[in-house]
Formats: C-alpha cells, sequence, structure tokens
C-alpha cells in the first residue's frame, strides 16, 4: 500500500515511526516516537532525521525547500535508503507545512491504544501539557514573557496512521470491535 505515500509526492513525504520489540503486546507497549524520517523527493529512499527540531525544520520548509538525500552530509541518492517502510514498526505520514514548534515549547505524538489516530499536544518550558488552541492562547497570554509567540506557530493536526503497519494484533481487536469502549470513553485511550 505505498500508494498511500502520493499525497505529499509533489513535496517529499515525511513520517515518525513507532517500534515495538516482538515480545512487546503493541496495544500495551508505550507509543511515542522513535525514530523521525524524510522521504527524498528525488529517489524516493527514506532518510532517518537525527533529532526532532532537524525534523520539524524540514517540515516547516518542505514546500520551499523539498527533501533530498545529500541534504544529509556524505549521503546521496545512490546510497541505499537510512530505512524501510514495512510493518516491523508502526509508520504514520506526517502533514507537511506545519511550523516549526517555538523554541522552549515541545511538540508531543502519542499513538492511540487501539492505533486509530494520534494526539498531538504541546508541552510548555513549565512542563505543562497543552491539548488546545484555547489552552496555548490562555498560557501565552497568562505568561507576557512569551508575548513573540504566536498562536500560528502551534497546530495541532496529527499525522495519518499508516493501516499497512499495524500490528496484526491490534488489527484483530479493532477489527472484532473489542477494542472500542463506548463514546464517553473515547479520549480516554
Amino acid at each position: 500500500m505505498l500508494d498511500a505515500f502520493v499525497i505529499y509526492t509533489t513535496a517529499g513525504c515525511l513520517a515518525v515511526s513507532f517500534f515495538f520489540s516482538s515480545g512487546d503486546n503493541p496495544r500495551w507497549a508505550v507509543r511515542s516516537v522513535d525514530t523521525y524520517a524524510a522521504q527524498c523527493e528525488k529517489c524516493s529512499k527514506w532518510r532517518v532525521i537525527a533529532t526532532q527540531e532537524e525534523y520539524e525544520e524540514i517540515r516547516s520548509k518542505i514546500f520551499e525547500n523539498p527533501f533530498v538525500c545529500d541534504r544529509k552530509p556524505g549521503v546521496s541518492c545512490e546510497d541505499p535508503p537510512d530505512i524501510e517502510y514495512n510493518a516491523t514498526r508502526t509508520w504514520v505520514i506526517d502533514r507537511p507545512g506545519i511550523p516549526k514548534t517555538p523554541i522552549g515549547f515541545k511538540r508531543s505524538l502519542v499513538l492511540r491504544r487501539d492505533f486509530s489516530k494520534m494526539d498531538a499536544y504541546y508541552i510548555t518550558p513549565t512542563g505543562k501539557k497543552l491539548r488546545t488552541r484555547n489552552e496555548i492562547a490562555a498560557f501565552l497570554e497568562a505568561n507576557p514573557k512569551y508575548k513573540d509567540v504566536s498562536i500560528e506557530d502551534f497546530n495541532f493536526t496529527s499525522p495519518k496512521v499508516m493501516e499497512d503497519t499495524i500490528p496484526e494484533d491490534a488489527r484483530k481487536v479493532n477489527a472484532s470491535g473489542s477494542g472500542r469502549k463506548g463514546k464517553a470513553s473515547k479520549d480516554a485511550a
């Protein structure tokens, strides 16, 4: 199902992935990002991006400056990919053009237990987790030292979970319907 990547081919694809060791139960394992990657616009090979900050810089400028292999020192399209897209890890494709997280803040992505989607949060320099634009606005208003930070610098758009990389155990539970609880507890995952 590699065609799912065509969504962003005009400006390259960006992905984050989650790795579960074979002994882990993916429904209960910690579901945080372990690898950032960008797909080369020229050769379509995936390149691991060393840090979240570097990844966010690439993502924020992907339309003006599409990612290519030679942006990584000593790497070219002739080299093998750093990482292969496959089901050994759960992949999610991020939206291009999301602004880089303001200095001092951290964008946190959490994969839901049922693998249905990711939730995006921002952690403030004081350690507070903010879940909505209203919470961001209130924080910025209550903390004048961040007056140079714009609410436009925050985006809660969630990456798309690539269904063909969801662990088989989780797909079976979701298909049987037992992975979902009633509407009232939907966001508790």
